[in-house]
C-alpha cells in the first residue's frame, strides 16, 4: 500500500473537497469560457490563476526567484493568453505541475529547505520553507477550487463524471 501524507492529498488529492483533477474535468472550451452574472471571473480564468501561482510557486521551490506580479491583474490571464491556449492546454498544464507540487510534498528530506519567495513590490522578501510554500499554495488552491466549484453549479455542470461532493 503506498503511503500519501496530507500535504500531498491537499495538493491532489480528496482531503479537503472532490480532488482537482475531478473538479476540472468534463467542462467544454465553451462552458469554461461561460460568463456567469456578477462572477468577475470565468472558470478558465480561475484555472489560470491557479496555474500561474502553482508556476511561480514551483520555481521559488527550485531556487528561481521569480518577481512577485506588479499589481493584481497579472495573475490573470490577458485576451492573449486565453487565445493562446486551450481549456484543455490549461488544464494539461495544471496537471502537470500539480504533480511537480505533489511530488515535492513526497520529498520529506527537502520539506524543511529554507526558499527565498518573493514579496509585493517593495516588501522584503521572505523566507520559508518549502513545506509552508506547499501549505500557502495547497490553501490557495482550495480557495479557487471551491469558487470553480460554484460556478460549475451555477452552470448546471455538477458533479463532474468522476464525481464529486454535492453537500
Amino acid at each position: 500500500m503506498t503511503h500519501t501524507n496530507e500535504l500531498e492529498q491537499a495538493l491532489t488529492g480528496d482531503s479537503y473537497a472532490a480532488p482537482p483533477s475531478h473538479i476540472i474535468e468534463g467542462l467544454t472550451d465553451e462552458l469554461a469560457h461561460q460568463t456567469i452574472p456578477n462572477a468577475p471571473r470565468t472558470i478558465y480564468a480561475e484555472l489560470w490563476h491557479i496555474a500561474y501561482w502553482q508556476q511561480m510557486s514551483l520555481d521559488w521551490m527550485r531556487g528561481l526567484e521569480t518577481p512577485y506580479p506588479a499589481n493584481t491583474s497579472v495573475p490573470f490571464p490577458t485576451e492573449a493568453d486565453i487565445h493562446r491556449e486551450t481549456w484543455d492546454q490549461l488544464r494539461a498544464r495544471f496537471l502537470r505541475t500539480s504533480e511537480e507540487a505533489a511530488a515535492a510534498a513526497r520529498d520529506l528530506t527537502s520539506l524543511d529547505k529554507t526558499i527565498h519567495c518573493p514579496s509585493r513590490p517593495g516588501d522584503p522578501v521572505r523566507t520559508m520553507s518549502i513545506r509552508d510554500q506547499l501549505i500557502s499554495l495547497a490553501t490557495h488552491n482550495a480557495y479557487h477550487f471551491g469558487r470553480i466549484v460554484l460556478m460549475r453549479q451555477l452552470l448546471g455542470s455538477w458533479p463532474p463524471p468522476s464525481g464529486g461532493f454535492t453537500w
